[in-house]
């Protein structure tokens, strides 16, 4: 009778290689819950971060910006922690490179399009002289 009490007290299973399975199948539902919230939130998460911090290396003087608090400006200097954007005609203000929030036009994008309407329009120009 001690035989038969003991396995069952200590919680032993009765097929003896059943519990190998049970171990692995009672484990998958949590595999699955570690692999969602990797694609679902940790890898996205990853992605913007690498994207913001790509964008912040990036500034450069010219670049029109939008701070954290929604302040609209154009970086006039790029300093190592530090960048002073300029607000209006005779205001500057110097803010945290975390602070910035988005960069609306580039510097390169806004001289190029300056680029592409003066070709735009003298090429008008010529099709009004013909």
């Amino acid at each position: 009778m001690n035989s038969f009490v003991l396995p069952l007290l200590m919680g032993a299973p009765a097929g003896g290689e059943g519990g190998s399975t049970s171990f692995i199948t009672s484990l998958l539902p949590f595999a699955a819950i570690i692999a969602i919230f990797y694609f679902l939130i940790i890898r996205p998460q990853n992605k913007k971060q690498k994207e913001t911090q790509k964008m912040l290396s990036t500034l450069k003087k010219g670049d029109k910006i939008v701070t954290i608090g929604g302040i609209h400006g154009t970086i006039q200097s790029v300093k190592e922690s530090t960048v002073i954007v300029k607000v209006d005609d005779n205001i500057k203000l110097e803010f945290s490179r975390s602070a910035i929030s988005t960069v609306q036009v580039a510097a390169k994008e806004e001289k190029s399009e300056e680029k592409e309407e003066s070709e735009g329009q003298s090429s008008e120009a010529e099709n009004t002289q013909k």
